[in-house]
């Protein structure tokens, strides 16, 4: 999720899903240490709890890196042994770690020592045509030997080789039942499933075999989706997409008085009515309009007010038959 979760798009997420723990895109253990670390590790305290996804390959820099995360204020560190990316294979990190257990059970052990938060992985199941089982649950027990307690397992490989990392979410098939298995033949760990789900039932599906599930892409997409999913899973009252818009305000104007850029926040919720009536005038508006000078919230009442006009017309264009009315 590389340039999309930022602090920005994770305060949203938390009014959406009050209960969620969310993660930070993934950062270079070098950019965490050498780079800005004010903008990269940006977080405002109504995120908690939330996780630093670390992309790296050195024990001593990872170790660093978490180091600085934790002290910041992260309520968990993770390493990120799944993503395709070119650049992350150049850099041997990403999934190309799934080949060498070895070196995250030593970037792992490394980190724990390093701070005081939980640290957790998450990978793949393998990596081109590694299809045994056993080379994934070798990889898990080595790198938990090592302290990790907690895995989120994306639940297909990676394919290094002939598809872009956009193919290496859709095209590997997914093997849920590896996760599953994992889960019943090493209940200490915590197994997280991730990859693939798209809805709610889905989601709720998997809490019948491991402890929890990831989603990624589909929330970003269809950010409603995270709040029908804490209201089923925690309770609550399900809120109108429109109320929780509205109640984003505060910091979204906080964040303009500071000189940010509307753009730079309304993207993270251009899917908020996704497949709703007046979705795609809603997006347009907020797109068209955001990156203009003097952009304000008046601009997003705008665009809601415009998906208000469409259910109307909408609804006035039913029939009568088809609303049980005489």
């Amino acid at each position: 999720m590389m340039d999309w979760t930022d602090s920005h798009c994770r305060v949203f997420h938390r009014l959406l899903a009050p209960n969620a723990r969310l993660y930070s895109e993934m950062v270079h253990a070098n950019a965490v240490i050498h780079g800005d670390q004010g903008r990269l590790l940006a977080m405002d305290p109504v995120e908690h709890p939330v996780a630093l996804q670390l992309g790296g390959s050195e024990p001593e820099l990872l170790a660093q890196a978490a180091r600085i995360g934790a002290h910041t204020g992260f309520d968990e560190i993770n390493l990120n042994c799944g993503c395709p990316s070119d650049r992350v294979q150049a850099g041997r990190f990403g999934a190309c770690l799934m080949r060498e257990p070895a070196l995250v059970a030593a970037s792992v052990k490394a980190m724990i020592g390093s701070c005081d938060v939980p640290v957790t992985v998450k990978c793949r199941l393998g990596v081109d045509d590694d299809h045994d089982y056993g080379r994934f649950r070798a990889f898990i027990d080595e790198v938990a030997d090592a302290g990790c307690t907690m895995f989120v397992v994306h639940a297909r490989n990676a394919w290094l080789k002939g598809l872009s990392p956009k193919e290496n979410r859709d095209v590997p098939p997914l093997r849920y039942d590896w996760a599953y298995r994992l889960k019943a033949e090493r209940p200490d760990l915590q197994v997280i499933v991730n990859g693939g789900i798209n809805d709610a039932d889905e989601a709720t599906m998997h809490l019948d075999h491991v402890d929890g599930a990831m989603l990624g892409r589909a929330a970003y997409h269809d950010p409603y989706l995270l709040h029908r999913l804490d209201v089923a899973w925690f309770g609550g009252e399900l809120r109108s997409r429109a109320e929780l818009l509205r109640a984003y305000r505060p910091y979204v104007e906080a964040q303009l008085e500071r000189g940010v850029y509307l753009k730079h926040i309304v993207r993270h919720v251009l899917g908020l009515f996704a497949g709703q009536h007046g979705g795609r005038a809603f997006r347009q508006v907020l797109s068209e309009g955001a990156h203009k000078p003097g952009a304000d919230w008046s601009l997003i009442e705008r665009a809601v007010a415009i998906t208000g006009s469409f259910a109307y017309d909408a609804a006035a264009s039913i029939p009568s038959s088809a609303t049980g009315r005489p």
